[in-house]
């Protein structure tokens, strides 16, 4: 296959046949993208230790963090309905706030995703080393890697039915866990011993919230990064006929998605046992809960729903890497390689970059796994509350440029505006604040070097964008000639145009 530079288009190139991102995902893989990817591993894996910290009010603690995503996806949803682009909020911000944002922004985002590819993939091989011990860790971890790739390489389709397969079975899980576990609450399951399992459970222990209110602050800033990944779907919708449509049916869903698998899951945990059965953080939440059912061999079913959460992670992670990467590259923001694609429509520069990355964040975790690793992770932790805040900022701003200059699209609307707005950028600091008094758990050092890489990409952007402006005046203008359409103007780079050539005047 051959590569060849995407044509600029309005709206990212996307569908265009003749180069660039082509529409390659069909109504059912954007469904199951919307519906499986809010349920990360995280859910799985890190739920006990909130419960641990605060009790059956970690209801609540999931509520606010929920209540937060729920506010964010609509705005985001506003932006992208009206304008479906590869790069969703980075494109956005660049837009709306200026080259400096969505560059920042756009290099934080890849760079906390390709983390994430080390993390799911050592997850994956422990389980698989597990079930299969003649191969080594490692190895498991280069298999699981190389599989992905080669599968995202391929088409955008193919990572598309991947993920309608990996996220499917995410969703039958938790479906069949919150039937099973309501039932047993009820006293109506039939053949399964669950006399720990009662409503009195929520009360019963101390009282709703057992460690006093703080401890539901102390759960959203435990369970808060296990929703990040539900902003995906706006980036796959760019690569569907239909993205409006898709983008609007995705963000009028988060609310039922939140409270059914994570509000729905989490409350059958609770009710099923008491929240300091010692079993929960030992075992795992939801292992300890089909344990206290007598459901046999209930490690090993939750260990290959974790797996398949694991791989649904680390495709859609590899997916959203590349796709950003392709967006930075058409804005002139990445390398000019990054925004070429294969004859299949395939950012393949885009994808190899950041799995090769991803490698060496794997090598990483086994050479330097408290050191260098520690500090990739840490580094990247607070990532997703930056990304919500910019998006909540450039929803203000791009909302009146869209009323301004083309009302008909804003077929999503925030609600509440701009008082919602404001009151979610109010919650994301509320959060980032408490996260600098949280050293018990290691929040405050995430942040603070989360702040740290956060500042020296900025002060790249600052610089990049000072360096562009000055170049820009500097450039001579050409005598106009009569006759000539295009006397007057500076050529473009066909692939990176200017980064205020789509901007609109405010």
């Amino acid at each position: 296959m051959t590569s060849q530079p995407t044509a600029v288009k309005a709206r990212g190139s996307h569908g265009d046949p003749d180069g660039g991102l082509q529409a390659g995902l069909k109504n059912r893989h954007l469904s199951m993208i919307a519906i499986g990817g809010v349920i990360g591993a995280g859910l799985f894996v890190g739920s006990g230790s909130g419960i641990a910290a605060a009790g059956p009010g970690i209801l609540l603690s999931y509520a606010l963090v929920g209540l937060m995503v729920v506010l964010v996806m609509r705005m985001l949803g506003e932006m992208s309905a009206a304008n479906p682009t590869s790069g969703s909020f980075s494109a956005h911000a660049d837009r709306a706030l200026g080259p400096w944002a969505g560059f920042t922004i756009g290099w934080l985002y890849w760079f906390f995703w390709v983390v994430v590819l080390a993390v799911e993939a050592t997850a994956g091989a422990v389980i698989l080393e597990g079930w299969i011990p003649a191969v080594p860790q490692w190895a498991w971890a280069l298999i699981v890697m190389i599989v992905l790739t080669a599968t995202n390489l391929v088409s955008v389709g193919s990572y598309g039915e991947f993920e309608f397969w990996f996220a499917g079975i995410k969703v039958v899980a938790i479906a069949g866990f919150i039937v099973l576990g309501g039932l047993a609450v009820l006293g109506v399951l039939p053949g399964v011993d669950s006399g720990s399992a009662s409503l009195g459970n929520l009360t019963d222990h101390g009282g709703f919230l057992p460690n006093g209110p703080g401890a539901i602050l102390i759960g959203v800033l435990l369970v808060v990064f296990s929703f990040m990944g539900s902003e995906i779907v706006t980036l796959a919708a760019g690569e569907s006929a239909d993205p409006q449509r898709a983008v609007a049916k995705a963000t009028n869903s988060v609310i039922w998605r939140v409270a059914v698998f994570y509000l729905g899951s989490i409350l059958v945990v609770v009710t099923l046992l008491p929240w300091n059965d010692p079993a929960i953080v030992e075992k795992g939440s939801y292992v300890a809960a089909l344990d206290s059912l007598g459901i046999p061999h209930a490690g090993q079913i939750m260990n290959f729903i974790v797996l398949t959460s694991v791989l649904s992670c680390l495709n859609s992670g590899l997916y959203t890497a590349s796709r950003m990467a392709f967006s930075l590259g058409e804005r002139g923001e990445a390398p000019k390689a990054f925004a070429r694609v294969t004859s299949r429509g395939v950012p393949r520069t885009a994808i190899l970059a950041s799995v090769v990355f991803g490698f060496v964040a794997v090598f990483f975790n086994y050479a330097y796994p408290d050191t260098v690793f520690l500090f990739l992770v840490n580094s990247s932790g607070a990532v997703a509350l930056f990304v919500w805040l910019v998006i909540c900022f450039s929803q203000l701003r791009l909302r009146r440029i869209i009323e301004r200059e083309s009302p008909e699209k804003l077929t999503v609307r925030m609600w509440l505006y701009p008082y919602l707005t404001w009151a979610t950028i109010g919650l994301i600091v509320a959060v980032i604040g408490y996260m600098l008094t949280d050293t018990e758990h290691g929040n405050r050092d995430t942040l603070l070097l989360s702040l740290a890489v956060g500042a020296v990409v900025l002060a790249i952007a600052l610089v990049r964008q000072r360096l562009r402006s000055r170049a820009a005046s500097a450039a001579p203008v050409e005598p106009a000639v009569p006759g000539d359409a295009n006397a007057g103007s500076v050529d473009q780079d066909p692939v990176a145009p200017s980064a205020t050539a789509s901007r609109p005047s405010s």
